[in-house]
């Protein structure tokens, strides 16, 4: 696809080589993206991603992002900043933005769509100042991505989550959370608290079962079982996005929330340890854009990383 005055579009490529699969030979995601019609620009020095998209803003017209979810999570505030739209290469290990889209997870498949793609606003969430695309947690969750080594995921993959998350669940302890939203205040105790804005998380687990990432809300469910082994018995069900519907499980939607425990907890935003609470969250309506067919949110299936 050309610009209105003939000429190839420009597109910055930025490839995260930390990514499980960053370091894989590009050439043969080159000459796709060439021979759809983009003309790539890659900078030699590309370590500070928010840095080189904002200082190539203005001699490009989109962004080709390689890595996973913490590559597209650091990409977010220069997005936003530079209204770029924004191509995915999911080289990452979990990949759920490029499932909450419906994008294929191979690499080559997904570098055929960029050129052609129409471009989509979709929404992002927000939380002490930080942007996410899929979801954030305190709890369990937090805890999982304060253990799971970056060597873990390069090595193990998806299957990486389970193995960290088997050894931390019996080591879970529950914790009381101030739960402001809407004009109620709840108290609850709970294991894991998650507010989400996109579909998928954790490698293919679901946030809710019709959300997406461009309706404009949040979708926050609490955990507030009383045993470990519970959570097994919930696997199912969070894999479906049907997990609001046990008697455990608190689940509502909204745009904004605020989250306060009594000693500070780390938030996880995309699979990366960001802020702490007191934690204040919001959605951010069509805040990027991203080039991708339009979402479908009933074929977007996908099997855990584990059997049950």
């Amino acid at each position: 696809m050309s610009r209105a005055d003939g000429k190839p579009r420009r597109a910055l490529l930025l490839v995260n080589g930390k990514a499980r699969s960053g370091g894989a030979p590009l050439d043969a995601i080159r000459t796709i993206l060439r021979e759809g019609g983009l003309e790539l620009v890659e900078p030699e020095d590309n370590r500070d991603c928010h840095e080189t998209i904002a200082r190539h803003a203005p001699s490009v017209d989109c962004v080709v992002l390689g890595g996973g979810d913490g590559t597209m999570n650091a990409a977010a505030p220069a997005l936003v900043e530079t209204g770029l739209p924004f191509g995915l290469l999911p080289l990452g290990t979990a990949n759920d933005l490029a499932r909450s889209l419906g994008l294929p997870l191979e690499p080559e498949a997904a570098a055929r769509i960029i050129p052609t793609a129409p471009e989509k606003a979709i929404d992002l969430g927000w939380v002490n100042g930080h942007y996410y695309f899929n979801v954030a947690s305190i709890g369990f969750s937090a805890d999982l991505a304060g253990e799971l080594t970056a060597e873990a995921k390069k090595t193990w993959g998806t299957v990486g989550y389970a193995i960290a998350a088997f050894r931390l669940l019996r080591r879970a302890r529950p914790f009381t959370v101030t739960i402001e939203h809407d004009g109620r205040t709840e108290k609850v105790t709970t294991i894991q608290a998650s507010v989400g804005n996109g579909r998928h998380y954790g490698g293919g687990m679901t946030v809710q079962e019709d959300a997406t990432v461009d309706d404009g809300k949040l979708d926050f469910y609490s955990l507030e079982v009383e045993h470990w082994w519970r959570l097994i018995a919930l696997l199912p069900a969070l894999r479906r996005g049907t997990h609001g519907q046990a008697e455990d499980v608190r689940a509502f939607e909204t745009t904004e929330l605020k989250l306060t425990t009594r000693k500070p907890r780390a938030v996880n935003t995309d699979g990366e340890l960001t802020t702490w609470t007191p934690a204040h969250f919001k959605v951010v309506p069509k805040a990027v854009r991203v080039l991708a067919p339009p979402i479908d949110t009933g074929a977007n299936r996908f099997p855990l990383p584990f059997k049950l």
